[in-house]
């Protein structure tokens, strides 16, 4: 037995050594894993620096609004995509109605929609010079705000019910590709117990989709989080909103670090509660049959209030903003093309190209490289550089520039010292340093969607390249890349388009002078110009079809023999 466990210890290292061996490959993967993290470390490293009495201030002013505030945003927006999501996800899965075929891809329509766009159409609509109120006053004779009481959509309530509308298609995409993808056998067994349509979703549908519907609503959280063009246009004091000010009004980057730490605990403690509420449950189907998903065909009250609960997000969502942000462009054609529309148009397409293009490079070395080596420690360090798109885009800005500062500091240091050069900066408020933002906000994306393709493929294919001699770069660019096209362009869109979206990272990262379409419409939009952002508003949401019209062209082939 002691021979035995000799034997044994000694292996061991040698075992390891075959497992860990640092070739190109493994060091290229761990560089490139920190590079892609340093943000996030210069973040946590920073906030530990002193930052004056500037939580002192907090304390004493507006933290505890921003905390709660924050919180309150939050779980009005869970609930809200909750309930639109899944709801509606039953519907179009399981029940039948007019429109449902219509309804399965339409409900993703307002995934295309940025929060902060419909935000400003909804402001020019129901404020108080807005048409709105002008048809109530006309309608019922009053003759000021004091004449009666109508909601304020520049409050908490209105940054809900707006980010509701456009991040419920997260938890709706999700909700349905479980609901796909159930077993039909439990579904069948409630039918004969005698179980309503609604009945059998609250008992069964979603008790067994919980783990889709808890990661759908995580990432609705990290991305109300993360918004800063809605929370600021509405005036709502929320932790992002908090660490511009910090930053730029009270000019305190130690503090506004630190605020951005605290808004990142916010983000970890969703992913631990997600973690948590699971435990050691597992959900699996113990079936291997697999056919069309039994059916609730419904009439009159039931019917009309299906097609109501569908139609509702979607206009409210997607085709009313749509319809009047075309009406305003239409209009207002001339003016907004004088805002220097094709340049900033321009602008917006390479930085977001450059972004996708680095991001989709990063995921497939990053990818291919954890499936060579099978080691832990590499698909520890890719999947910790990963986490940047659960971390909010203002706070990912301040750890973009702090190593940024630094690094043109010490390069104009050593010119200054060996040449007596004096230079502007290298890296610091350059398309780089967005682009470099983006990577790691994005690389989530393009890593996930590498590693889903790869996992797909066989690999007797890596054992047939080698016995044909090919080495670990040619079996990737002969064998690997031709046959995850498909992923490959799909993580390229995703990162293309939410480039395209991002605000907060781009505004405070962009070159002087540089604007995209983003921080463009954002500017105008806060400048009471709605007329005049309408054309770049509705470029970003062209953009955005993109991966709707990818995800309904893939949902339907989601549940296993679907085509028997």
């Amino acid at each position: 037995m002691g021979a035995g466990a000799g034997l044994n210890i000694e292996a061991f290292p040698r075992r390891l050594s075959k497992r860990f061996q640092l070739d190109f490959w493994t060091s290229g993967t761990l560089l490139l894993a920190f590079f892609i993290a340093v943000p996030l470390l210069a973040v946590s490293f920073f906030a530990l620096q002193p930052s004056g009495d500037i939580w002192h201030h907090l304390l004493k002013t507006v933290l505890s609004r921003y905390v709660m505030t924050t919180f309150g945003l939050m779980l009005g927006v869970g609930i809200g995509t909750l309930l639109v999501g899944a709801g509606n996800a039953w519907l179009v899965t399981l029940c039948r109605f007019p429109g449902r075929r219509i309804f399965e891809w339409a409900l993703l329509l307002p995934l295309a929609m940025p929060a902060y766009v419909v935000a400003y159409v909804y402001t020019d609509v129901f404020e108080f010079a807005g048409p709105v109120q002008t048809l109530l006053r006309d309608i019922f004779g009053w003759e000021s705000s004091r004449d009666y009481w109508f909601p304020d959509i520049r409050s908490l309530g209105g940054a809900i019910f707006v980010m509701t509308l456009t991040l419920y298609p997260y938890v709706y995409l999700l909700a349905r590709v479980a609901f796909v993808q159930q077993s039909v056998c439990i579904l069948e067994v409630s039918r004969t117990l005698g179980k309503t349509a609604w009945q059998s979703f609250f008992s069964i549908a979603l008790p067994s989709a919980r783990p889709s519907l808890i990661i759908g609503v995580s990432l609705v959280l990290m991305e109300a989080l993360n918004d800063f063009g809605t929370v600021d246009f509405f005036a709502v004091e929320t932790l992002t909103a908090g660490i511009f000010d910090v930053w730029l009004n009270m000019n305190n980057l130690s503090g506004a670090a630190q605020l951005a730490v605290a808004a990142l605990c916010f983000v970890l403690l969703l992913l631990w509660a997600e973690r948590k509420s699971r435990s050691n449950q597992r959900y699996f189907n113990t079936s291997t049959k697999y056919q069309a998903l039994p059916s609730y065909h419904l009439r009159r009250t039931k019917m009309l209030g299906a097609v109501v609960s569908c139609l509702f997000p979607i206009v409210l969502g997607f085709v009313l903003p749509s319809c009047i942000l075309g009406y305003y462009a239409w209009g207002f054609y001339e003016e907004s093309i004088s805002h220097n529309f094709y340049s900033i148009l321009s602008n917006s397409l390479v930085l977001s190209s450059l972004s996708a293009i680095l991001s989709v490079l990063a995921g497939i070395f990053l990818a291919y490289a954890v499936r060579l080596k099978e080691n832990a420690l590499l698909k520890s360090a890719a999947r910790f550089a990963s986490i940047g798109y659960a971390v909010p885009g203002a706070v990912l800005a301040v750890g973009v520039l702090i190593p940024m500062g630094k690094a043109d500091v010490f390069i104009q240091g050593v010119l200054k010292h060996f040449f007596d050069i004096s230079t502007g900066l290298f890296f610091s408020g350059t398309i780089l340093a967005v682009s470099y933002g983006n990577l790691t906000r994005f690389l989530a994306l393009s890593y996930g969607a590498m590693e889903a393709s790869l996992l797909k493929i066989t690999p007797n294919m890596d054992g047939a390249a080698r016995t044909l001699g090919l080495g670990p770069a040619k079996t990737l660019k002969r064998v690997h890349l031709p046959m995850i096209r498909g992923g490959i362009l799909a993580a390229a869109i995703l990162v293309f388009v939410d480039t395209m979206k991002e605000l907060p990272m781009t505004i405070i990262l962009r070159p002087f002078n540089f604007e995209t379409l983003a921080t463009q419409v954002h500017q105008l939009a806060t400048d009471e110009l709605l007329e005049e952002s309408a054309l770049g508003s509705l470029s970003i949401v062209a953009a955005g079809l993109l991966p709707v019209v990818y995800l309904s062209r893939t949902i339907r082939g989601a549940r296993p023999g679907a085509g028997e």
